[in-house]
């Protein structure tokens, strides 16, 4: 069974299904959209040294499960930056599941806390599993010690959970809207954002807003130079804050694509990656795959086992003549990190139409074909 048919993301299931969220009686939190704010390209996260003369020290973060490109984009360009020292962390010992792949991680949380008494600078907060409460706790602790919290996507329900958010804005995916104005009502809702900060926490819209949160964070810690230098290694030609919430909305021609492509046969798409190729790219490319309900995607290598990537991180891979695929993608000659949406995107709408397209580009909130302008 392919990713995209059983991941978890409530908030899109709901969409699809017309349910959207129920409102209790009581009060709601308010939805601001904020173009003011739009034109920034760094992120003024309130952050105190720990280790001065030192490279900040930043965790990426989940337990058991996340969200492919919430936790490998911010790792990624983070550590080819050299900003920082960039650690993965799974909350308990093992393979963490990444969607269509199983990242090996750097160390546990109690590893850390072990080799870090002092904490981390900033931790990166990713959607993670359902049952995250250990998680939770970890952060609330991390950020007594004085650590800047920045969520990636639905990260931003764990940060709301710890309560750091209270009396705070903040932002997060386009679909669970609704959902966090109910749970969280404490929380001033912004909308039209890549990214917001707050004091010191920060969050970001959906999956794919993981890229230009990264780089303004790169351009607070580091300075614009080192950013800008990122952004060309990676393909990237902006990382403003800019975003048009509104034209991302389910259609009824969208539900009939979702419910075509779940009783569809699956197609096995092979990512081919070899030692020191960019996990940025990697995670963009098979997320979007993953996302059109109907693609079974595999990571591939000559021989099988761990492949190393470019900034650090491990990643669990097949054989590749053990896989006979539908679709092959060989990540050296695929478009880099900046363009690895739009250019998987325009491929899924050749081979499924743009209708399956579009489902990828709503779930990772990416303005790609009629997302573009608002409707």
């Amino acid at each position: 069974m392919s990713y995209g048919r059983h991941i978890h993301l409530t908030a899109m299931a709901s969409a699809f299904l017309g349910l959207g969220s129920v409102s209790p009686a009581g009060a709601q939190a308010p939805v601001v959209s904020s173009p003011l704010e739009a034109g920034t390209s760094a992120l003024p996260i309130v952050h105190i040294t720990k280790r001065p003369g030192s490279p900040p020290v930043i965790v990426v973060i989940a337990q058991t499960n996340t969200v492919l490109s919430d936790f490998v984009v911010p790792y990624g360009v983070l550590a080819q930056s050299g900003a920082a020292k960039v650690i993965a962390v799974n909350m308990v010992d093992g393979p963490l599941k990444a969607g269509p792949l199983a990242l090996l991680p750097d160390m546990t949380a109690a590893e850390f806390d072990r080799q870090y008494p002092d904490g981390a600078d900033y931790v990166i907060v990713p959607a993670t599993a359902d049952k995250h409460g250990e998680e939770v706790r970890w952060l609330r602790s991390q950020h007594r010690q004085g650590a800047a919290l920045v969520s990636i996507c639905d990260g931003v329900e764990l940060l709301a959970e710890a309560g750091v958010l209270d009396g705070r804005r903040a932002t997060g995916h386009w679909a669970s809207l609704k959902d966090r104005r109910t749970r969280y009502p404490k929380v001033t809702w912004l909308t039209d954002l890549r990214y917001v900060e707050d004091g010191d926490v920060a969050s970001s819209a959906g999956v794919s807003a993981a890229l230009p949160i990264s780089l303004a964070l790169i351009q607070t810690i580091a300075g614009a130079e080192v950013a800008r230098a990122t952004a060309d290694r990676l393909g990237v030609i902006s990382w403003d804050a800019k975003h048009d919430s509104a034209v991302f909305k389910v259609r009824s021609d969208d539900k009939v694509v979702h419910r075509a492509n779940m009783a569809a046969r699956s197609d096995v798409v092979a990512l081919a990656v070899r030692d020191g190729e960019d996990e940025v790219a990697l995670s963009l490319h098979a997320e979007a795959w993953s996302r059109t309900m109907r693609d079974d995607v595999r990571l591939v290598s000559d021989n099988g086992g761990p492949v190393r990537l470019r900034g650090g991180l491990s990643v669990e891979t097949t054989a590749a003549s053990s896989v006979t695929p539908d679709v092959l993608i060989a990540l050296d000659g695929s478009a880099p990190a900046g363009t690895a949406l739009p250019a998987a995107f325009d491929r899924i709408a050749q081979r499924y139409g743009p209708g399956s397209a579009r489902l990828a580009a709503l779930g990772m909130e990416y303005p790609w074909g009629d997302l573009k302008v608002s409707q």
